[in-house]
This record gives C-alpha cells, structure tokens and sequence, in this order.
C-alpha cells in the first residue's frame, strides 16, 4: 500500500515538483488546464508513447510506480498520494451528480424505447384493417356502381309508372332530375342513349299534361305553383311559364277585386238619386281587400320569386308592371269606398283601416317596391286629410247651431215675472261648447298620428299634416271662419236678403271675438302645437298675433254695428216722433212727449245690456254744476245773446251768423268715430247718432211758438237723463244745444218757455 501510494504520489509530473521547490505560483494551475485542454493534435502525434504518462493512452502503472519510486523523495509521494486522493473523490462527487442529474432522462428514454415496441404492434396491426377496408372498398364501389346501372336500366319504368295520369307526376321528376345529368354524359353510348330518348319522351308527354292543368282556372295558389315550378323542372320556356303564371293569377285577383267593387254602391253620374250607404263598415271592407287581394298578390310576388328569380325573360319587371296595374285598380276602389264615408262617423274606425292598409302595403312593398308605394301613401294622406276637412265642416255646422240656439234664446218670449238666460250666461255656453268641440275634434284627428299607428311614421304625418292640415287648414281655418261669419252679421246681411241679426247677438258675437283675440286663440294654438308639434323646417305657420288682429277687427266691426243698429232704432223713433208732429198748430206743452220717455228707457235698457259683458269704462270728469247746467239749457239767463236776436223777426241773419260763429269755437263731434270696447263708449255713440238725428229732423221742420217750447221741453228732458250715461256730458249738451239753436232757427215765433215751468214739466214727467 506504501508502495502504491508513493507510486501514486511520484506519479506527479516533476514540473509539479518542480514548482513546488522552486515556489513559482504562476505554475500552479498549469497542470489541470493541461489535463483539461489535453495536448494538442499535432503534439500528440509527434510525441512518442509513454507507459509513464498517467492520462495517456499507453500508461502503464509498473513502469510509473517504478519511477516515481527511484525519482521522488518519500515528501513528494506522500503528497502525490493525498492529491491523488482528493482527485479521486472529487471524481466520485462529479459521476454521482452526473447519475442523479440523468436519472429521469434514462427513465423517460426507457419508457419511450417500451413504448415505441407497443406502438409498432398496433400499427402493423391497423395497416392489416386499412388493407382490408381497401379491399372492401373496392367491392362496393363496384357494387354500387353496378346498382346505380341497375337504377338507370329501371329508369324508364319508373318514370312511366308514376308519370301516368292520376299517379305521381313529382316522384317522377325527381327520379328524372337525378338521371338526367348521367344520361346525357354517357349518351354517345348507344344504351344509355336509347335509355336517354324514351325517359324524355315520357316526360315529354308529363309536360304536355302540366301543361293542360296550367289552363284550369280552379287551380288555387298552391297547385298553381307546383304545377309551373315542374315545368321548370322539365327545362320548359321561362317566357312562356311567366305569361302563363301571371294570366292565371290575375284572373283570380281580377276575381277578388271585382268582389270588392261589388260591394259599392253602382255610380251615379246624373247625381239625381242619393247614393245609398254601404252594407258594411270600411275596416271590414279593408280587411278583405287586405287578406284576400293583397295577401295573395304577396305570395304571388314570393312564389314569383322563387320560380323565376335568375332565369332569363322573367325578370322583376314583369312582376312590378304586372302588380302595379292590381294595385292601382285597388287603390281606386279603396278610395271610392272612403268617398262613402260622408259622415264623421267613428275616426278610430278609419284609423284602424288605414293602419291595416297600410301594414299589409307596407309588406307587399317589401317584396315589391315599385308596385305603388307612393299612391298608397298618399291614399292613406288624402282620407287623413278629408277627415279633417269634414271635421271643419262639422266645426262650422256646430257653431251655426249654437248661433240658432243663442238667437232663439234671445227670441224666445218670457212668461211674466220670469227671466231668461243673461247674455254672461249665453256667452259663456257658446263659448264653452265651442271650444270644448274644437278639443274633442283635436283629440280625434290625433288618433291619426298615434304612436302605434304605422302610417304616422310617414313623412307627411310627422309634418305636413300637422301643420297645413290641423294647425292652418282646421284649427286656423276655423277661427278665421269664426271670425268671418261674426263679421258678416255687420257687414252683409242685407246683401244675402236675411233677416237682420239681433243686436243683443251682434254684441255678444263682440264680446266673443274679443275673449278669442285675449286668450282663446293663443290657447288654441298651443294646445294645437303641444298635440301636434311642428317640424322647425315645416312650412310656415299663421303666427297668433295675427290671428288675434282679426278676431279684434271683427269685434270692433260688430260693436261698432251694434252701435249704429242700436242707434238707428232709438233715432228711426225720434225721426217718426218729428215727422209725423204738426209743429205750427201744436198745443201749448204740458208735459214730455211719451216718444221722449221711450228713448231714455230704451237708452236704459242698452246701458244694462251692454253693461252685462262690457266694463264700464273711463268718464270724463263731471262738471259740479251737471244737474244746474241740465236745468238751464235753455233758460234765457244762461245764453241772452244767443235766442234774444232770433226772437225779433227784424233779425233772422244775426241768429244764423251767431250760430255758427258758436260752431267755429265749439269741439267738433265724430258722430260715426270707432267704439271703444266699453260700456260708456257704447252708449255714447248711440247717444251721438240718436241726438244727430233729431237735429237733422228738426232741421227739416217749420215750428210755432208751441212747437219750439215742446222742443225746448223734450231736449231739457232728455240732457237731464242721458248725460250720466255719456263718456263726456259735453257731447250731449252741445248736441242738444244745435237742436235748441235749429229749434229757434226754423221756428216762425221764437219765444221760449220759462226755465222754471220747464223744469216743473220735466219733473212732473
């Protein structure tokens, strides 16, 4: 063992020894990166074999014991033996971590080469299987082949089995149609051709029988298109089964349109008999144009489409011609039938028709979307549109009616000691049950742009219809006519040779023009807007101010007539009482004319009939002396220089030139000026024409002595009541005046009556 270990130990190369002694570290490391590296090609084939070199591949371990033992001290051995050692162990780690780090790998490798053995048996095993289905593959190739063969041979059979009268003509052509393609690639073949020429004739004589059923007017829809669709099948002419499809199937449409024109009533061109009503309502009358015509021209369209969509000579065009011509002639019995509908009927009812038309057009235009889409909305337009102008006409025809009942009321004579209606209460019917219609027509011609109604969605409903025909041509429509037939009771009723209208209406037709230009109309307007919003690029609209400026000239066109009826009628009495008076050989007077009495309570009467729908109005500031000035008149205290010239005959021109001096420094009265909307502005023009019209009439008269002091008494009678009812007491005291002046003027004897007995007169009168 010692001898080994030093021969271990002098195993060392003596450069290692070498080092040692000589201590130079920088040799150190020599000796691994040697081993590690190894000698280089060229030296180990120049270097010859050395039995000592412990690495080389001729070592041998005598011939190194040997000399390390007579080389190297005992030191060096021993120390060779420890590195030796150490090397050895280190060895031994490095083969341990090498086994444990390969381990898995050795397994895995293990259990793939095991694998692979089993999977090679079972691929050996399928190839057998594939060889075999191969072969088994072949064998039905063949025998399938030999039964498709088969089936050709038995072709003809078949065919003339179920292609024979009564059988199955579809089985057959189904059996022809998978054949057909064979025969005719393998017909340079003389069997197969033969096999060829009796199928065709077979099927030949099948397309003449299709044929003669195609002609038979009781096929239905069905039949109909089974029947074409197999003669298409047979490669027969699209042209000609085109014609022949669209002759049958608008016979039977033609059929059910003229079941629907022989529902309306027969023309009437003399339009000397009443045109009778209808048997049936329009929404059953569009329902069955809708289901039977319409529905069956959308599966005309589709069965159209389906048989001859591609194929030449049968295009779309034909379908669309073919179906606008049905649909125009519907169209026009449709709107014959909404022309019967002369009432107003139940509008939920027509909107009903109309959505159901519509729907069912709106599919028919999915399939065709020339076939009349813009005729049938704008069908669907004008009856919307014709409702609402009838519901115009019935607005007119209801207000007329309400005029009646208003005139009759008025008329109607009141028992003793019972009152009628006032003219608040009158008013406030009309107006309510006027306005209350206008809504309740609002709320039905609504239901035509209802949000489940298909037809709003149309452009025309979202804003032409809105506004032209609701807003302007109903809702405007009828204020403008309101205001129109007010007016016209002003203006022209003796054109039209009726009667004239009360006055009492003419002033409550006033008041109702007036509450209109205040608040009905802009009220009316936005309910209207609010129910049928315009569009901001819609057509103009008739803005409310102007609207309101005509309900106010009709207004003050009726008050101001009411003013000059009124007028009229107090001053027809005055003209009558001067006309038919004898003014030179009357009698001293002793009280007031009746005639007088009569035009005050008349002027009365006016003054609470105004006041029951006018306010009051502004007066001018009575003067504090009113009651004396009324008084004294015509006393000779308070105008000497005015009547003392007119009394002596030697001075007629004195008085005329005195006059009208007066005249040029007085405030010129407006007799016909416009009336204000007010109580006090009424009776003042009614004051006006009245006390104009007794002057003119006095005017006209020759008077005596008597004839002027009853004038003198009249006009003092008349200044005491009729200036509290005048917006200014001057109007009627310088009218009275010119009477008194014109009295005097064309009076033969000019003396007139003492104040005080005409005021003892007036008062005991």
């Amino acid at each position: 063992a010692m001898a080994e270990a030093v021969g271990s130990g002098a195993g060392g190369s003596p450069e290692a020894g070498t080092g040692t002694s000589s201590g130079g570290g920088w040799r150190r490391p020599h000796g691994p990166l040697q081993r590690y590296y190894g000698p280089s090609a060229a030296e180990a084939a120049e270097a010859a074999p050395d039995p000592a070199d412990i690495n080389g591949p001729h070592f041998d371990p005598e011939v190194f014991l040997t000399k390390v033992r007579s080389e190297c001290p005992l030191g060096q051995l021993l120390a060779r033996e420890a590195a030796l050692g150490r090397e050895i162990r280190a060895l031994d780690s490095d083969m341990q971590t090498l086994l444990y780090e390969n381990y898995n790998k050795f397994i895995s490798a293990t259990d793939t080469i095991r694998k692979m053995k089993v999977d090679f048996r079972r691929m050996e095993a399928e190839m057998d299987d594939l060889a075999a289905n191969m072969a088994a593959i072949s064998t039905s190739r063949v025998q399938a082949l030999l039964r498709k063969l088969q089936s050709l041979v038995e072709v003809p059979g078949r065919l003339r089995c179920w292609a024979a009268p009564g059988a199955e003509p579809a089985r057959a052509l189904r059996c022809y149609t998978r054949a057909r393609a064979v025969l005719r690639h393998y017909r340079h073949l003389p069997s197969f051709r033969a096999i060829e020429d009796e199928s065709h004739a077979i099927m030949a004589d099948l397309a003449q029988r299709l044929r003669a059923r195609l002609r038979d007017d009781t096929l239905d829809p069905k039949e109909l298109t089974e029947c074409v669709e197999m003669l298409l099948q047979l490669e027969e002419p699209p042209e000609e089964l085109c014609e022949e499809f669209l002759s049958h199937a608008g016979a039977r449409l033609e059929a059910e349109l003229a079941a629907l024109e022989a529902e309306l009533p027969a023309a009437n061109p003399s339009g000397t008999a009443a045109t009778p009503p209808p048997a049936s309502d329009i929404l059953d009358f569009v329902d069955r144009g809708s289901s039977a015509f319409v529905g069956n021209l959308c599966l005309l369209a589709a069965s159209y489409r389906s048989l001859f969509e591609g194929r030449p000579g049968a295009g779309d065009s034909r379908l669309e011609a073919f179906a606008a011509t049905l649909t125009t002639r519907y169209f026009e019995l449709l709107e014959r039938r909404l022309a019967l509908e002369r009432g107003l009927g139940d509008t939920s009812l027509l909107v009903r028709a109309l959505d159901r038309f519509h729907r069912r057009l709106r599919a028919l235009l999915e399939l065709l979307p020339a076939a009349g889409a813009e005729a049938g909305a704008a069908l669907v337009a004008r009856a919307a549109h014709e409702r609402v102008d009838r519901y115009l006409r019935a607005l007119q025809t209801f207000f007329l009616g309400c005029l009646g009942d208003v005139r009759q009321a008025l008329a109607a004579p009141r028992p003793p000691g019972k009152e009628g209606p006032g003219l608040p209460d009158l008013l406030a019917t009309l107006a309510s049950s006027v306005l209350g219609q206008l809504k309740a027509v609002l709320a039905y011609v609504q239901l035509f742009t209802a949000k489940d109604v298909a037809f709003a969605s149309l452009p025309y409903f979202k804003g032409e219809f809105c506004v032209e025909a609701v807003r302007e041509g109903l809702v405007v429509a009828f204020v403008r006519w309101l205001c129109r037939t007010a007016r016209g009771f002003a203006d022209g009723p003796a054109e039209r040779g009726a009667p004239a209208a009360p006055p009492a209406l003419l002033l409550l037709l006033a008041r109702l023009c007036l509450d209109y230009e205040a608040t009905t109309i802009s009220y009316i307007l936005t309910l209207t807007d609010e129910q049928f919003p315009p569009q901001d690029t819609g057509p103009a609209v008739t803005p409310g101010p102007a609207l309101c400026t005509e309900a106010r000239g009709a207004a003050q066109r009726l008050l101001d007539h009411y003013v000059q009826v009124q007028g009229a009628a107090v001053a027809q009495m005055l003209r009558k009482s001067v006309e038919t008076r004898d003014w030179l050989g009357t009698v001293e007077p002793r009280n007031v004319r009746a005639v007088m009495k009569r035009v005050v309570e008349d002027i009365t009467a006016i003054d609470v009939q105004v006041g029951q729908l006018f306010e009051e109005g502004v007066r001018r500031a009575q003067s504090s002396d009113s009651s004396r000035r009324a008084f004294s008149v015509y006393s000779s205290s308070r105008a000497p220089g005015r009547y003392a010239p007119s009394y002596t005959p030697s001075a007629p021109m004195d008085t005329h030139l005195l006059s009208n001096i007066q005249k040029l420094f007085s405030e010129r009265i407006d007799i016909f000026s416009p009336v204000e909307f007010n109580k006090v502005s009424v009776l003042t023009g009614i004051i006006k024409i009245s006390l104009k019209t007794l002057l003119e009439c006095v005017r006209l008269r020759t008077l005596g002595r008597f004839g002027l002091q009853q004038v003198q008494v009249d006009g003092h009678y008349l200044q005491l009541y009729l200036w509290r009812f005048a917006a200014d007491e001057r109007v009627v005291q310088g009218l009275l005046d010119e009477v008194a002046a014109s009295a005097a003027h064309r009076c033969l004897d000019p003396v007139p009556m003492e104040h005080s007995v005409v005021e003892l007169i007036c008062e005991r009168g």
